[in-house]
């Protein structure tokens, strides 16, 4: 029986992954080039860390395929500026200027073929974000406990949904992970990307940060509530509460940097709504 729990809180868990992996304002826009005679599937960043410039590359092999991109500052209305593509083999490539953690610039794609243009689909701006860079020995471990930490409420929450008494000894263990993924890693991760240790209540409204702490008081409550009569009701609503707060596209309404002021402040779910 526990074997069975345990399996299928794994693959809940695994597609809350895959449905994070498709939907977050983050992952590249995966488009695709029509010559005419032949189409090019590209993915369009809009997600770069590190001090670089952001090289935007369109794999196509037609080498009569030439163009440019523009860009600015969003959210503004700047003018805007434009870059044209080089040739480096059997790909184009065109850089976007670096920004400060959590800048964001807005980027569309020209191209042309024989004084024609090419078919872009969707050909609309695209936004990226610039962050700085996260060592991996910090970021792996933290995606690995966050993830951990859902697969071990999922776990907890079937558990108690079928009176098995180990919920309890997993629920402990569930809140230790999310403490330790997303409470102490986490920060650091937002310190190393954006230059900022917490940005959630009371200090902002980055909503990657606010899932956090209400992860955790759910499931301080539900500790609370163990000797209780009905404790296996507050894990079970501690677990319906994680995996509703942790299917929420990560990164939606993140970090932004205000340009004005150079402040960075929570960004709009504008970069979610291109999805559609």
């Amino acid at each position: 029986m526990k074997s069975f729990i345990w399996i299928f809180a794994f693959l809940l868990t695994l597609s809350a992954a895959v449905y994070q992996r498709l939907t977050g304002p983050t992952y590249p826009v995966k488009t695709e080039i029509d010559t005419g005679m032949e189409k090019f599937p590209v993915k369009l960043p809009r997600s770069f860390g590190g001090p670089e410039n952001c090289p935007i590359v369109i794999k196509i092999s037609d080498i009569t395929v030439q163009g440019y991109l523009q860009y600015r500052k969003f959210p503004t209305h700047d003018t805007l500026t434009k870059v044209d593509f080089k040739r480096e083999g059997d790909q184009i490539v065109a850089l976007l200027p670096n920004q400060p953690p959590a800048g964001k610039l807005e980027y569309q794609v020209h191209l042309e073929k024989a004084g024609k243009p090419v078919s872009i689909s969707p050909a609309k701006p695209i936004v990226i974000r610039f962050k700085g860079d996260v060592p991996a020995t910090v970021l792996i471990p933290h995606i690995f406990l966050m993830f951990l930490a859902m697969l071990f409420s999922n776990a907890a929450g079937i558990l108690a949904l079928f009176k098995l008494p180990s919920y309890k000894t997993v629920s402990v263990i569930t809140l230790i992970i999310i403490v330790i993924g997303g409470f102490i890693l986490g920060p650091i991760v937002q310190k190393y990307a954006f230059n900022e240790w917490w940005a959630g209540i009371p200090y902002g409204w980055d909503l990657t940060d606010n899932k956090t702490m209400i992860a955790i008081f759910a499931w301080l409550v539900a500790l609370v509530m163990l000797k209780s009569e009905n404790s296996r009701m507050w894990v079970i609503a501690a677990a319906l509460v994680t995996i509703a707060i942790f299917s929420i596209p990560h990164s939606l309404f993140g970090s932004q940097l205000d340009q004005e002021s150079g402040k960075i402040i929570q960004g709009s779910i504008l970069p979610y709504l291109q999805l559609f």
